[in-house]
Protein backbone atom coordinates (compact mmCIF):
# COMPACT_ATOMS: atom_id res chain seq x y z
CA UNK A 1 0.00 0.00 0.00
CA UNK A 2 1.56 3.72 -0.86
CA UNK A 3 2.20 5.85 1.96
CA UNK A 4 0.35 9.30 2.26
CA UNK A 5 4.00 11.23 1.73
CA UNK A 6 4.34 12.20 -1.92
CA UNK A 7 7.25 14.23 -3.84
CA UNK A 8 6.51 16.82 -6.91
CA UNK A 9 10.07 17.63 -7.91
CA UNK A 10 9.92 20.07 -10.47
CA UNK A 11 12.65 20.73 -13.04
CA UNK A 12 14.67 23.58 -14.00
CA UNK A 13 17.94 25.50 -13.76
CA UNK A 14 18.21 28.03 -10.59
CA UNK A 15 19.06 31.61 -11.16
CA UNK A 16 16.73 34.27 -12.57
CA UNK A 17 18.46 34.45 -15.91
CA UNK A 18 16.36 31.20 -16.89
CA UNK A 19 13.17 31.97 -15.21
CA UNK A 20 10.65 31.66 -18.14
CA UNK A 21 12.64 29.18 -20.13
CA UNK A 22 11.25 25.77 -21.74
CA UNK A 23 13.93 23.78 -19.93
CA UNK A 24 12.73 25.80 -16.56
CA UNK A 25 8.90 24.60 -16.98
CA UNK A 26 8.45 21.99 -14.38
CA UNK A 27 9.53 25.04 -11.66
CA UNK A 28 6.91 27.08 -13.18
CA UNK A 29 4.17 24.49 -12.45
CA UNK A 30 5.45 23.50 -9.14
CA UNK A 31 5.17 27.31 -8.61
CA UNK A 32 1.77 27.72 -9.64
CA UNK A 33 0.90 25.43 -7.51
CA UNK A 34 2.52 26.76 -4.15
CA UNK A 35 1.20 29.80 -4.91
CA UNK A 36 -2.18 27.99 -5.23
CA UNK A 37 -2.08 26.10 -2.17
CA UNK A 38 -1.13 29.74 -0.42
CA UNK A 39 2.23 29.01 0.56
CA UNK A 40 6.02 29.50 -0.50
CA UNK A 41 9.35 27.63 -0.88
CA UNK A 42 11.11 28.23 2.32
CA UNK A 43 13.30 25.43 3.22
CA UNK A 44 16.91 25.33 1.83
CA UNK A 45 17.54 21.56 2.75
CA UNK A 46 18.56 18.60 0.65
CA UNK A 47 19.95 21.03 -2.18
CA UNK A 48 16.38 22.24 -3.43
CA UNK A 49 14.19 24.62 -2.37
CA UNK A 50 11.22 22.92 -0.56
CA UNK A 51 7.37 23.44 0.58
CA UNK A 52 4.64 21.19 1.80
CA UNK A 53 0.66 21.05 1.34
CA UNK A 54 -1.75 19.07 1.77
CA UNK A 55 -4.17 17.23 -0.75
CA UNK A 56 -6.92 15.68 1.04
CA UNK A 57 -5.01 13.54 4.24
CA UNK A 58 -2.01 13.11 1.96
CA UNK A 59 1.61 15.25 3.16
CA UNK A 60 2.83 16.61 -0.46
CA UNK A 61 6.04 17.90 -0.62
CA UNK A 62 7.28 20.41 -3.60
CA UNK A 63 10.91 20.36 -4.22
CA UNK A 64 12.53 22.25 -6.79
CA UNK A 65 16.71 21.57 -7.31
CA UNK A 66 19.02 24.27 -6.93
CA UNK A 67 21.96 21.82 -8.21
CA UNK A 68 21.24 22.77 -11.70
CA UNK A 69 19.38 20.02 -14.28
CA UNK A 70 22.20 17.92 -14.84
CA UNK A 71 22.37 17.08 -11.14
CA UNK A 72 18.47 17.36 -10.23
CA UNK A 73 19.17 13.89 -8.79
CA UNK A 74 21.27 14.81 -6.26
CA UNK A 75 18.40 16.43 -4.17
CA UNK A 76 15.44 14.13 -5.07
CA UNK A 77 17.13 11.03 -3.82
CA UNK A 78 18.26 12.86 -0.93
CA UNK A 79 15.35 13.65 0.31
CA UNK A 80 13.44 10.37 -0.70
CA UNK A 81 16.33 8.29 1.24
CA UNK A 82 15.43 10.68 3.85
CA UNK A 83 11.79 9.79 3.92
CA UNK A 84 12.31 6.70 2.98
CA UNK A 85 9.97 7.14 0.38
CA UNK A 86 9.24 4.58 -2.29
CA UNK A 87 10.09 6.06 -6.42
CA UNK A 88 5.91 5.17 -6.64
CA UNK A 89 5.57 7.84 -4.73
CA UNK A 90 7.54 10.62 -6.66
CA UNK A 91 6.44 12.38 -9.73
CA UNK A 92 9.11 14.36 -11.70
CA UNK A 93 7.24 17.67 -13.47
CA UNK A 94 9.63 18.57 -16.75
CA UNK A 95 9.66 19.50 -20.29
CA UNK A 96 9.59 17.62 -23.09
CA UNK A 97 10.92 18.18 -26.55
CA UNK A 98 9.03 15.40 -28.48
CA UNK A 99 5.97 17.26 -27.80
CA UNK A 100 4.10 19.91 -29.38
CA UNK A 101 3.79 23.04 -26.67
CA UNK A 102 1.51 22.65 -24.26
CA UNK A 103 0.97 18.88 -24.25
CA UNK A 104 0.86 16.78 -21.24
CA UNK A 105 1.28 13.42 -20.36
CA UNK A 106 1.73 11.27 -17.60
CA UNK A 107 4.34 7.80 -17.65
CA UNK A 108 5.73 5.95 -15.25
CA UNK A 109 8.78 4.82 -15.81
CA UNK A 110 10.81 4.24 -19.05
CA UNK A 111 13.67 5.70 -20.52
CA UNK A 112 15.45 9.25 -20.37
CA UNK A 113 13.97 10.60 -23.53
CA UNK A 114 17.48 12.30 -23.37
CA UNK A 115 16.66 14.28 -20.70
CA UNK A 116 19.59 15.23 -18.51
CA UNK A 117 17.49 15.68 -15.29
CA UNK A 118 15.96 12.73 -15.56
CA UNK A 119 18.90 10.85 -16.02
CA UNK A 120 20.11 12.32 -13.44
CA UNK A 121 17.68 11.15 -10.85
CA UNK A 122 17.63 7.94 -12.34
CA UNK A 123 20.92 7.50 -11.80
CA UNK A 124 21.02 8.74 -8.27
CA UNK A 125 18.11 6.87 -7.56
CA UNK A 126 19.00 3.57 -8.97
CA UNK A 127 15.29 3.00 -10.34
CA UNK A 128 13.18 4.25 -13.10
CA UNK A 129 9.83 3.51 -11.56
CA UNK A 130 8.74 7.05 -10.85
CA UNK A 131 6.07 8.91 -12.52
CA UNK A 132 7.26 11.30 -15.13
CA UNK A 133 4.16 14.08 -15.65
CA UNK A 134 5.99 15.84 -19.53
CA UNK A 135 5.27 19.13 -20.48
CA UNK A 136 5.60 19.27 -24.86
CA UNK A 137 7.49 22.60 -25.17
CA UNK A 138 8.20 21.45 -28.70
CA UNK A 139 11.35 20.45 -31.00
CA UNK A 140 13.02 23.14 -32.74
CA UNK A 141 13.17 22.75 -36.64
CA UNK A 142 9.35 20.99 -36.20
CA UNK A 143 5.40 22.14 -37.32
CA UNK A 144 7.31 25.49 -38.21
CA UNK A 145 9.32 26.13 -34.47
CA UNK A 146 12.61 28.03 -34.55
CA UNK A 147 13.86 25.77 -37.59
CA UNK A 148 17.41 27.37 -37.29
CA UNK A 149 17.52 26.78 -33.62
CA UNK A 150 19.86 24.43 -31.77
CA UNK A 151 17.69 22.64 -29.12
CA UNK A 152 20.01 23.73 -26.42
CA UNK A 153 19.63 27.22 -27.45
CA UNK A 154 16.07 26.32 -27.69
CA UNK A 155 15.23 24.91 -24.43
CA UNK A 156 17.30 27.94 -22.41
CA UNK A 157 15.13 30.53 -24.54
CA UNK A 158 12.45 32.14 -22.75
CA UNK A 159 8.82 31.47 -23.83
CA UNK A 160 7.01 33.97 -25.96
CA UNK A 161 3.91 35.95 -24.17
CA UNK A 162 1.79 33.74 -26.16
CA UNK A 163 3.33 30.59 -25.49
CA UNK A 164 3.75 30.98 -21.71
CA UNK A 165 0.14 31.78 -21.52
CA UNK A 166 -0.85 28.92 -23.85
CA UNK A 167 1.33 26.60 -21.12
CA UNK A 168 -0.04 28.31 -17.60
CA UNK A 169 -3.65 28.20 -19.22
CA UNK A 170 -3.06 24.05 -18.44
CA UNK A 171 -1.99 23.93 -14.95
CA UNK A 172 -5.31 23.95 -13.18
CA UNK A 173 -5.98 21.34 -14.66
CA UNK A 174 -2.61 19.39 -14.33
CA UNK A 175 -3.46 19.94 -10.40
CA UNK A 176 -6.97 18.13 -11.12
CA UNK A 177 -5.01 15.36 -12.28
CA UNK A 178 -2.31 15.68 -9.58
CA UNK A 179 -5.08 15.22 -7.10
CA UNK A 180 -5.90 11.74 -8.65
CA UNK A 181 -2.82 10.68 -8.49
CA UNK A 182 -2.24 11.40 -5.06
CA UNK A 183 -5.96 9.89 -4.46
CA UNK A 184 -4.71 6.55 -5.77
CA UNK A 185 -6.04 6.72 -8.67
CA UNK A 186 -3.35 6.41 -11.50
CA UNK A 187 -5.72 5.23 -13.77
CA UNK A 188 -7.98 8.34 -13.67
CA UNK A 189 -5.20 10.60 -13.62
CA UNK A 190 -3.34 9.39 -16.90
CA UNK A 191 -7.20 9.16 -18.17
CA UNK A 192 -7.14 13.37 -17.00
CA UNK A 193 -3.73 14.63 -18.00
CA UNK A 194 -3.10 12.61 -21.34
CA UNK A 195 -6.20 13.92 -22.90
CA UNK A 196 -4.75 17.72 -22.38
CA UNK A 197 -3.42 18.51 -25.75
Amino acid sequence: MRSNRYLIAGLGNPEAKYEQTRHNVGFMFVDWLADYHGTIFTSTKHQSLTTNIRLGTARVTLLKPQTFMNRSGRSVASLMHFWDMDPSNLMVVHDDIDMHPGRVKLVEGGGTGGHNGIRSIVADLGTRDFFRLKIGVGRPGTGGIHPDMEVDKYVLAKFSAAELEHIKERFEEMASGLGDFIRGDVSQAMTRLNAIK
